[in-house]
């Protein structure tokens, strides 16, 4: 578990960082960017329709995790459009007060009755 909370820490810080450096350069312009390249089908909208499944994934699990209650769906937005920001912040903090990787993955799924 220590290893799991090392790669989510040093992933995020450096994300953060790099996030923080293409804002700096580039500014707040994502989506048209993203969707641009997705548009002229091409290697990089590829990556990103492929990007997107995973944010769509990340949704899903995030969302039945929580039994898709209110916040399991608020949480589930927040998932697809925060990414690994998100998701590093979200499996870090669900670590702390896990088991093991089981209740982390299932939640009370993993938990009998």
């Amino acid at each position: 578990m220590l290893l799991l909370r090392i790669v989510l820490v040093l992933h995020l810080s450096l994300l953060t960082a790099y996030t923080a450096i293409v804002i700096g350069n580039h500014g707040l312009t994502l989506f048209p960017v993203f969707l641009g390249d997705m548009m002229a089908m091409a290697w990089p909208g590829q990556f990103n329709f492929d990007f997107i499944g995973f944010l769509i994934l990340s949704a899903l699990w995030t969302a039945w995790r929580n039994n898709f209650s209110p916040l399991g769906l608020l949480l589930g937005v927040v998932a697809f459009f925060g990414g690994m920001m998100f998701l590093s912040i979200y499996v870090l903090i669900l670590s702390l007060g896990a088991r093991d990787i089981q209740d982390i993955l299932l939640g009370s799924a993993a938990r009998p009755g």
